[in-house]
Order: C-alpha cells, then structure tokens, then sequence
C-alpha cells in the first residue's frame, strides 16, 4: 500500500460509523493530511543527512560521512542512495567487504542504480574477484552503456583474469568514449601490445 493510501485509509477508519460522511469527514480529512505531511517532513529530514553526509565526503570526512547516511537509513530504510553513498565511503576507508553489502542492499531496493553496480564492481577488483567485478561492470554498462570507466575497469579486471585481447577491447571502447588517459596511454610504448592488437 503507498505512503498516500495508508494516510488516507487511516483517515478514514477515524470516521465514526453511523455518522453522516460530512461530519465526521473535516477530522478525517485533517488527520490525514496530518499524516502525509509528516511522512513528507520524514522523507525531507533523511534528505538534509544524505546532503550533509554528502558535503562531509567531499571534504575527505569518510567516518563523518557514514554517520549521516546512518542517520538518514535510520529514518527512511528504504532510500537506496543511502546505501550506495555509504558504500562508496566505507570504500574510501578500505572497507571493500562492508562497501559491498551496502552496495547489495541499495540494489534490492533500485535494481537499476548504475553507480552501486559501478562501485560494488571496484570493491570487488580490490578484493581480487576479477569474475565478480566483470559481471558487475558488465550490468552497469548494461544500464549506462555510455559510461568509459565502467569499460576502462572492466578492461582492467579482465586482464587480471588473463583476457588481455577483451581488456584491450574495453579500452579503446574507453577511449571512444572520451577516456583521455587511457588514450595516451595506448599511445606509449606501454600501450603498444593493446594499440596493435587486432
């Protein structure tokens, strides 16, 4: 049932039985928007923790940053950019495992969400599961097929796994795609093996 039709059900289950609607309906109707505008105030307060936990991230505060998103999951559990920005900070702090099962949680709830496949797949290269972090790169491309890092670090993973003529696939689609480092870097004497791979 959605977040409006339980307000409006609770609402109504406020009217006194036998009572014509019109009386008893300015309590109901009251109590009702009582009620959404606290589910409202709830959703924006999880919103103001995502926002601070946010700029604390950007300042290298990775603990801090946690501590809202904590906040902001305490008040609504079901806000899947919780998950992933909690992640993408436990990340920074070396916590791939940690980082991983926020990144899992924020996709039961968004299955869609490009950046928690992104980043569970770099957890998963830090924790030298190559295969886990290609099939996750694989999904994110699947989602953003115009994203060059998520080709560039599938590249990377690939070549971990001895797929160096797949890796070297993904980096020039990296490049098509705007990756500038790479591009100068298939162009050093580094590169050359991929540069001439057919």
């Amino acid at each position: 049932m959605t977040r409006r039709t339980t307000a409006i059900a609770a609402a109504l289950s406020l009217l006194p039985l036998g009572q014509p609607l019109l009386l008893g309906s300015i309590t109901a109707l009251a109590t009702g928007a009582l009620l959404l505008s606290t589910q409202t105030a709830v959703a924006q307060s999880a919103q103001v923790f995502i926002k601070r936990g946010s700029a604390k991230f950007k300042k290298g505060d990775y603990q801090e940053a946690i501590t809202d998103f904590d906040q902001a999951l305490e008040i609504d559990p079901q806000l899947a950019i919780a998950y992933g920005m909690r992640g993408v900070a436990m990340r920074a702090l070396g916590n791939n495992k940690g980082a991983i099962i926020d990144f899992n949680s924020a996709l039961e709830i968004d299955p869609q969400m490009f950046p928690a496949y992104y980043s569970r797949g770099l957890a998963k290269g830090a924790l030298e599961d190559y295969q886990g972090a290609i099939d996750d790169f694989n999904k994110a491309i699947e989602i953003n097929s115009q994203d060059a890092d998520a080709y560039l670090n599938r590249g990377n993973a690939k070549r971990k796994i001895g797929d160096d003529r797949g890796g070297c696939a993904d980096y020039k689609k990296a490049i098509s795609l705007g990756e500038l480092s790479t591009a100068q870097w298939l162009n050093s004497k580094g590169g050359a093996w991929c540069r001439n791979m057919r």
